[in-house]
């Protein structure tokens, strides 16, 4: 009975040290990349310090969009027990930097597996997503523009259609009443022309004929508003009298 206690227990050992110790973690998850660049494939092995868990080998592969496993990446690993460390837990960090990305055909995920002797541990794997470029801020200055200037434009075209419609309404007989007052002008018979004004000339010849009546004494004084202004042989008439009358003084 205690001889089959002590292969249980034995086993039970066997199997903790075997699994319970050792660990494979890829951090982080997720991982984007352009074009070009090189991506770095962490992994972090856990394991005791014992003789079967130093020696152990990393393999990195990844796995498509469809599927397909692709080997990349194989290493031999071989790892000396401090002093004093014996059966003692440790964690050492690989890194394995990928070729750079041709294409964005390499997006997938990227593993790496432990193998020891008769243990292999995987870890969880890093999803890279190759882009063919990166982020492009984009510019609404454009849109922005064409917004406005489309907004200007129909508040143009409504503010012209509202004021020819207001236009219309108000006034809808103008050309009507702008029409009433040319037909009269057309109609109204034309008014008889002005009577020429009298010229002046008559009136200063007359004063002149007055000056020479003074001199005479004799004669009788002669007004501009008495003189009939177009009767041109009397004037001649008086005119003669005045020197007669004159050269009968002297």
């Amino acid at each position: 009975m205690a001889s089959n206690l002590r292969v249980i227990f034995l086993f039970l050992w066997s199997l903790q040290c075997g699994g319970g110790q050792v660990n494979v973690q890829q951090r982080p998850p997720i991982q984007v990349a352009l074009l070009k660049e090189k991506v770095s494939i962490p992994c972090k092995v856990t394991f005791p310090y014992m003789m079967k868990y130093t020696k152990f080998s990393i393999i990195y592969y990844w796995i498509n969009s469809v599927g397909k496993k692709t080997f990349i990446y194989n290493k031999s690993v071989e790892i000396h027990i401090p002093p004093g460390e014996e059966n003692r837990t440790t964690t050492q960090s690989y890194n394995y930097k990928t070729m750079p990305l041709e294409s964005t055909s390499f997006t997938g995920t990227y593993y790496c597996e432990v193998k020891w002797n008769d243990i292999a541990k995987m870890g969880g794997g890093i999803f890279v997503l190759v882009r063919d470029a990166g982020y492009i801020q984009t510019s609404y200055t454009w849109e922005i523009l064409i917004t406005l200037t489309a907004l200007l434009a129909a508040l143009s075209i409504t503010g012209t259609a509202l004021l020819l419609w207001k236009r219309k309404v108000v006034c809808p007989g103008r050309n009507q009443l702008l029409n009433i007052p040319r037909h009269k002008m057309e109609t109204q018979p034309p008014s008889a022309n002005p009577a020429p004004a009298t010229p002046i000339y008559d009136c200063l010849d007359s004063q002149q004929v007055d000056v020479y009546s003074v001199l005479g004494s004799n004669t009788e004084k002669l007004s501009c508003r008495s003189s009939p202004p177009m009767k041109t042989p009397k004037k001649q008439g008086t005119l003669e009298e005045s020197f007669d009358t004159l050269y009968e003084n002297i």
